[in-house]
């Protein structure tokens, strides 16, 4: 398997952004525990989206919690100081006058007693007199009366710059998502390009491989380049293999077979070119279905495909 063309490929980045299917999550967690350079590729993929989002991200102020506890303790403070401007007065009696000497009594004179005066009752009563309240109670509700308000002003202004940091930090991860997602598409395109230029290049020359008994519906393809030994291989139908199995290539040099690499999976699921191993040599191509990493030797009863230059 050609490790650094599947790297190149994109499929580690849409790993790392969740958009891949159960499958080739599956297949890619497998890659990795078997290829340490895939492995050393996607967890740098990994590390560098959290960097990105952590460089962006924006931590609140490292006083803000203190500022909102002192505006609570210094009108707690201004409570307890209206309070204590009130000092309870103590009561006083009036002081006794001197005794006066007492003067000589006159003979009683009499006198005629008036007559009663009769007054009307009104029917109106007296409006009743009410003492005004004390100063330091207005005070005190007006204290408690600011402090409620600048709790809840502190209440909201908190609320509200939560909510901002919130955003902004949904706003940095989506831009994180994105660079990453415009990062695979050029990957992918850079990839695309390079398959179009082997499928044009004249020195390639095409080898069909057809379906065996095993697999009559079977049907694949190998553009090899003597020139450069280089080999792709185009899968056009095979059947899925079975679980803890891979599709291996063989290059046939004189009746010998010659290990050219395994398939990803999503190759031998039709998605595009694989660049495999060079190959110096080669009369025929020859696809065989091997445990998972490869075999030395290939297994002849399980041939899919096989074709002549």
């Amino acid at each position: 398997m050609d490790t650094q063309q599947y790297i190149e490929s994109g499929i580690l980045e849409e790993y790392a952004l969740g958009i891949l299917s159960d499958a080739e999550r599956s297949e890619v967690e497998r890659l990795a525990a078997i290829h340490p350079e895939i492995r050393h590729e996607l967890d740098a993929i990994v590390m560098g989206l959290d960097a990105y989002a952590e460089a962006h991200s924006l931590t609140p102020p490292a006083d803000m919690r203190e500022r909102v506890l002192a505006g609570w303790q210094q009108a707690i403070r201004q409570q307890d100081s209206v309070n204590d401007t009130n000092p309870v007065v103590p009561l006083t009696t009036a002081p006794t006058p001197a005794p006066q000497p007492v003067a000589a009594t006159p003979p009683p004179v009499s006198t005629p007693i008036p007559e009663p005066v009769v007054r009307p009752i009104s029917s109106v009563p007296e409006p009743i007199q009410t003492q005004a309240p004390a100063r330091g109670f207005g005070w005190l509700m007006a204290a408690s009366v600011a402090l409620l308000l600048s709790l809840g002003g502190n209440y909201m202004l908190y609320n509200r710059w939560q909510h901002t940091q919130s955003e902004l930090f949904a706003a940095r991860n989506d831009q994180a998502r994105f660079a990453a997602t415009q990062q695979a598409s050029q990957k992918l395109m850079t990839t695309q390009r390079q398959e179009l230029a082997v499928l044009r290049d004249e020195q390639f020359r095409h080898v069909t491989l057809a379906g065996t008994p095993a697999a009559p519906t079977a049907k694949a393809r190998v553009l090899y380049n003597p020139s450069t030994r280089a080999v792709y291989v185009d899968v056009r139908s095979l059947p899925a293999p079975p679980a803890g199995k891979q599709y291996q290539l063989w290059a046939l040099d004189k009746g010998k077979p010659v290990d050219a690499g395994v398939l990803a999976a999503t190759t031998a699921a039709g998605e595009g070119l694989q660049q495999m191993k060079d190959i110096a040599s080669a009369q025929a191509f020859a696809m065989t279905v091997e445990n998972e990493g490869g075999s030395p030797t290939p297994t002849l009863a399980t041939m899919t495909v096989v074709g002549n230059i």
